[in-house]
């Protein structure tokens, strides 16, 4: 074989691996983009749950007032926690608000359970359980987010994608987690 002919099949193996690295990278890059977009769309689907639960909450506070007028601290959290929430401006700060406001929301079920009057009223029932309705779909919607960041996540910090996450710029994206140190507290039962 002449050395023309070698050169040849040297130069074009070459040029044979390039093509599959640039074909890979640009598939990585591709596939980032298409998780990025993902987490966007689940982060919105959530985001419009919490805005159902937003427009809910003074309502429901409304109709709590007039039957239990001595419990206005926790109707005020409640208020306090829901506007917190609201303003917001980025997605790890609207995670940590929408925990506390989780948390406050409680009081707001509890109130339902103290109070055999309020739990009597038709208008308020309709509201508490479409409030219920809303936190189910809040937890799917989080349980989906999750899931598309944790897929995100992981091809980022694996290798080779790993390389393609750092030269792009992926960053790492946060879990939607529960916070409040009460929601992981074994719950007490008593007889």
């Amino acid at each position: 074989m002449s050395t023309g002919v070698i050169l040849g099949i040297v130069f074009g193996a070459i040029a044979l691996v390039a093509i599959i690295i640039v074909i890979w990278a640009i598939a990585v890059y591709n596939a980032f983009v298409r998780l990025r977009n993902g987490i966007e769309e689940a982060f919105s689907t959530m985001d419009v749950y919490l805005k159902k639960r937003y427009d809910l909450i003074p309502n429901l506070v409304e109709t709590v007032k007039g039957y239990a007028k001595h419990e206005n601290e926790a109707l005020t959290n409640i208020i306090a926690a829901r506007n917190a929430a609201m303003t917001a401006t980025d997605p790890q700060e609207r995670m940590e608000k929408e925990n506390v406001l989780t948390g406050t929301l409680k009081s707001l079920f509890a109130l339902n359970e103290s109070y055999p009057q309020l739990k009597a009223d038709t208008h308020f029932t309709e509201m508490m359980n479409e409030l219920r309705s809303i936190e189910d779909e809040i937890t799917s919607s989080r349980k989906y987010y999750n899931g598309i960041v944790k897929q995100y996540n992981t091809k980022r910090e694996v290798f080779p994608t790993s390389i393609i996450a750092n030269w792009k710029k992926f960053e790492k994206k946060p879990l939607f987690e529960v916070d409040a140190p009460e929601e992981r507290k074994n719950v007490k039962v008593q007889f």
